[in-house]
């Protein structure tokens, strides 16, 4: 099931064919689709709303139920286990300590003749967080983007998230959301939701940035409405590349590929050891925790297309191959992770020895979970308090400081043909 290849053109190719995994020729249909959805939101708001919920979710809703009211909120509470509640408490105060530490201070510098340059950071007005729904509901991406948003300052967050077939949010969304700050929440999903955050309907109201995963059609949205609001970035699917030696225990490392082949069949999941005993232990493992697997329909699938065992040479070559993909999440199952680290340039997350599994990092660690995908690490960040933010230059000159660089400024304007831009600084010099 799970392929062991051993040449390294053709862990090369593989790699290639994972990370471009997304740009297959579904995904100009579904754009097409997406195009639509967003034109029909932006002319008739919430009766186009209505009628994607009833048509996508097979869910049937008049306008004044978009909008999750305080009942339903409050009854909540009532259906998650108390040890839940204590998990998400636990998980908010970890990721909160840890996006306080991140966050932008604004600051200036005085230099010769007063002048005087910097940076101020603020936070947008307003922000969407996307939280998917569907089978499964994801709690954690509640916290992971809205204590950011939170931190950050934003002054008014919404979310929007898909709701069942009984019109109802999931119990322990609802609860994390408002662990974590947040009160207004409607239930829309899907592309439609994106329109929604972006243009606004007499409902929802439009923001400036949107953030959240989600599917093909939400994330082709959010590429689609980007520039007339921001966005955090156009993840998924997701995908774990695990480095181990012969120390590894193949147990773990298999659980660990499964962990990620179980969120969507698209998810990749690979393996890089210099091990061949460890790498055919893992296949067998993989087999073996698939039998009576809860979601095995979909991790066989993607263990099946995009999961993979390559045998390098030595740890030196597993970091250049892990360099070459970019992973989103990147496990250190070595002797020494510290040091192979050094070696790593781009990965979304970095999981360092045997005791610290993807999961921790996807749960409550404080790091954020939501991470560049197909290959984006080599240029992206993780979501943090920046997204949520924006910076304003500072400048003051005074009038020495301007009559000594009036003639630079006067030459490079002259230079470039734009009259104003001179005389802008010579009125200003003369008597």
């Amino acid at each position: 099931m799970l392929r062991i290849v051993t040449r390294w053109d053709e862990a090369q190719a593989e790699l290639k064919r994972i990370c471009d995994r997304t740009h297959d020729s579904n995904s100009s249909n579904a754009e097409a689709t997406v195009q639509q959805i967003l034109q029909g939101v932006q002319r008739r708001g919430d009766q186009a709303l209505l009628e994607y919920a009833l048509e996508f979710d097979k869910v049937d809703l008049d306008a004044s139920e978009l909008r999750v009211d305080a009942t339903e909120m409050e009854a909540a509470y009532q259906q998650v286990p108390k040890a839940f509640v204590d998990a998400v408490r636990v998980a908010h105060k970890n990721i909160k300590h840890f996006h306080e530490q991140r966050q932008p201070k604004s600051w200036v510098q005085f230099g010769d003749d007063d002048v005087v340059l910097g940076k101020r950071y603020t936070p947008v007005d307003s922000a969407g967080l996307y939280v998917p729904g569907g089978k499964a509901s994801y709690p954690s991406t509640v916290l992971m983007n809205a204590v950011p948003a939170l931190v950050a300052g934003v002054p008014k967050v919404v979310m929007v998230t898909p709701p069942g077939p009984d019109k109802r949010i999931n119990p322990a969304v609802l609860v994390a959301a408002q662990e974590a700050g947040i009160e207004e929440i409607y239930r829309v999903g899907g592309a439609q939701a994106i329109a929604a955050l972006a243009y606004g309907t007499d409902t929802i109201p439009a923001v400036n940035v949107i953030s959240g995963p989600g599917n093909i059609y939400v994330t082709l949205a959010k590429k689609l409405v980007y520039g007339r609001v921001g966005i955090d970035s156009l993840a998924g699917p997701s995908e774990v590349l695990v480095i181990a030696d012969r120390q590894a225990n193949p147990v773990h490392v298999a659980a660990d590929l499964l962990a990620q082949a179980e969120h969507d069949t698209r998810a990749a999941s690979i393996l890089i050891t210099d091990d061949e005993a460890l790498a055919k232990a893992v296949t067998e493992q993989v087999e073996q925790q698939l039998v009576n697997h809860p979601r095995n329909e979909i991790a066989e699938k993607a263990i099946v297309n995009y999961g993979l065992i390559i045998l390098v040479k030595d740890l030196d070559q597993a970091a250049e191959l892990s360099n070459e993909f970019a992973p989103e999440h990147l496990e250190l199952e070595v002797a020494d992770p510290w040091a192979l680290m050094e070696k790593i340039r781009h990965a979304g997350a970095i999981f360092l020895g045997n005791s610290t599994p993807e999961a921790v990092g996807d749960y409550l660690a404080g790091p954020n979970h939501t991470l560049p995908t197909s290959g984006a690490a080599r240029y992206a960040s993780a979501l943090g308090v920046e997204t949520f933010m924006k910076h304003s230059s500072i400048i003051h000159y005074s009038p020495e400081a301007l009559a000594k660089m009036s003639q630079s400024i006067d030459t490079l304007a002259t230079a470039e043909g734009l009259h104003s831009h001179a005389e802008s600084v010579r009125l200003r010099r003369e008597p």
